[in-house]
């Protein structure tokens, strides 16, 4: 069996090459193999060198913008500290396990982490690092003259030519008008007339990226200095601008920035429809008239705070964002004592207003003087009607038939335990609904000016009225303004850069060298800057144009200068000037 592997072979080359040495042949010099050779070691400085055109590459500013768009997902997937601290919390409670390693990844601190503001701080230096060079060379540009006219302009992949009258001089002169008035930057040579526009393509490349760098900063200024505040503040009531129901704050703020404004809501001014049947309930009216004093020692004033139109206290908004019922609702323990006495904001749960709300009173007693915690806990209907299903709901956003229907608990409330609370709930886990004499739990069904006395010597409960609330979000963020001015820039940029076409025109003007005849040979070429469908018609354009400002009629039957088929020179395109 014959060999075949590679020992073999090299047997076989061996003994023909010293056949041929001994035949007198010279055998082929046999090339030496050459090692692969390492790339030398970088310096330092040319390491830094290397990272910064890395850096500064477009193809790394388009992949941080989308690593950054990734990096924002998880502030969207958990809840964050500054907005919303009692989901952080209640977060903790229902995965605690998972919550201690969300938190050493800073998932609840996203927008300020150290990953988060690395990503966005290699972003901006990689856009102004990558924009700033080509602003320099685009300013430089604009300056320089258009580029020489090529030798054979019938290279060119548009070009046109036709024979004038007009001797060369007047032609040039001729043609320097009018792509001049076509708003092209003209030069005038030897022979010929160099014509470009379409620079500010460019220019909005440049500044929708000046833009985004613009924005970026925008919004860095508003993650880190801009708060939030929210309160609700009932018709006769008073906030100040250091006390919020909820507050969050960049990373710059705190409630310590807010400007020590006093408002005080006079009255609230809502309607609803209540005439059109398609639209009946839809709110016509929706304004908060207030008093509001800038700061202490200022002077106050009137000022109707209205949907898109907020207050302002310097550069803080402060605006109406909802509304609701606060039924007056009275409390008097076994002894007689008055223990809760005041409108109670009942928060809307549908568009009719059905609202629900409780009243906690930690400091009652019984009629033998034993201390007891009460709550009424109810639904405020401001007009009242049952469904299909016997349930009362309402009907009608406006309190046309205002009816209060409430339970009452006893027990422990757990406001002696330390733990903050949401006033609007009640957690009845450690309490007891009062039952009657029947054995049936109490409910209670009011009306304005009704009052129902509780049983076991606990006390009654009177509903005298009802008042109105109102909820104002008191906010500041300062890059806003910015931020959409340079979203209209970036998108003015935009367009120029896409619809904004870049043309090179070049008209040469040669003096006929037929014998006897007289006139002058003219030729116009055009260039554009990739695919441009109307290079054509702007070359016709020039060429019908200039006929016309020399007066020369146009000739019957003239066809563009286009090369024969068969064996010619291809076109080439002219030597473009990179920007």
């Amino acid at each position: 069996m014959p060999r075949t592997d590679e020992t073999h072979l090299d047997d076989l080359r061996d003994a023909y090459r010293d056949n041929d040495t001994a035949e007198g042949v010279t055998p082929p010099r046999r090339r030496k193999r050459r090692e692969p050779q390492l790339a030398a070691e970088l310096k330092p400085l040319e390491f830094l060198r290397y990272c910064w055109r890395q850096l500064t590459s477009m193809r790394t500013a388009l992949f941080l913008l989308m690593l950054l768009a990734v990096a924002a997902v998880p502030g969207s997937t958990f809840p964050q500290q500054n907005n919303n601290p009692t989901a952080v919390a209640q977060w903790e409670v229902d995965h605690p396990t998972a919550y201690p390693w969300v938190e050493r990844l800073q998932g609840f601190h996203v927008y300020s982490s150290v990953w988060f503001s690395a990503v966005y701080l290699l972003l901006f230096i990689s856009l102004v690092g990558c924009v700033l060079p080509r602003a320099g060379v685009h300013l430089r540009a604009l300056r320089s003259r258009p580029p020489r006219t090529p030798s054979r302009l019938e290279r060119l992949p548009e070009h046109r030519g036709s024979t004038v009258g007009s001797t060369p001089e007047e032609v040039l002169d001729a043609a320097r008008t009018v792509l001049a008035k076509r708003h092209f930057r003209v030069d005038r040579r030897e022979g010929s007339v160099a014509a470009e526009k379409g620079h500010h393509r460019e220019s909005g490349n440049l500044l929708f990226h000046l833009s985004l760098v613009g924005l970026l900063l925008s919004v860095a200024s508003s993650s880190l200095f801009s708060y939030s505040g929210q309160r609700l503040v009932t018709v006769g009531g008073t906030m100040v601008g250091t006390t919020f129901d909820s507050f969050s704050g960049g990373v710059g703020t705190s409630e310590d920035d807010v400007p020590p404004f006093t408002l005080s809501l006079d009255s609230m001014d809502v309607s609803f429809e209540a005439q059109q049947t398609s639209q009946i309930g839809e709110p016509r009216t929706f304004a908060a008239n207030v008093t509001l004093t800038d700061e202490p020692g200022a002077t106050a004033k009137k000022e109707t705070i209205k949907v898109n139109h907020p207050a302002k206290v310097g550069q803080t908004q402060i605006s109406l964002s909802g509304n609701g019922y606060a039924p007056v609702i009275v409390v008097r323990d076994g002894k007689g004592d008055v223990v809760a006495d005041g409108p109670t904001p009942f928060l809307p749960q549908t568009a009719n207003y059905d609202s629900t709300g409780v009243v906690k009173v930690p400091d009652a007693v019984d009629a033998n003087g034993a201390p007891v915690q009460l709550a009424v806990q109810g639904v405020f209907l401001p007009t009242a009607t049952t469904d299909a299903a016997g349930t009362p709901v309402s009907k009608f956003p406006d309190t046309v038939n205002p009816v209060l229907i409430a339970k009452v608990w006893t027990g422990d409330l757990g406001i002696d335990s330390g733990v903050a609370q949401n006033v609007y709930t009640l957690d009845t886990s450690a309490m007891t609904q009062v039952v009657g004499d029947d054995g049936q739990a109490v409910a209670l069904q009011m009306r304005p000016g009704t009052t129902v006395q509780l049983p076991n010597g606990l006390g009654s409960v009177e509903f005298q009225g009802i008042e109105r609330f109102a909820s104002l979000d008191v906010r500041s963020t300062p890059g806003q303004s910015a931020a959409l001015v340079f979203a209209l820039l970036a998108t003015l940029g935009l367009i120029l850069s896409l619809f904004l076409p870049r043309r090179r025109v070049w008209v040469k003007a040669v003096r006929s060298g037929e014998s006897g005849a007289a006139g002058t040979v003219v030729t116009v070429g055009g260039l554009a800057r990739g695919n441009d469908a109307g290079l054509a018609e702007e070359v016709d354009g020039v060429l019908a144009r200039l006929r016309e400002v020399l007066g020369e009629p146009e000739p019957p039957g003239e066809s563009p200068a286009d090369p024969p088929v068969g064996d010619h020179e291809p076109s080439v395109h002219a030597p473009e000037e990179t920007p």
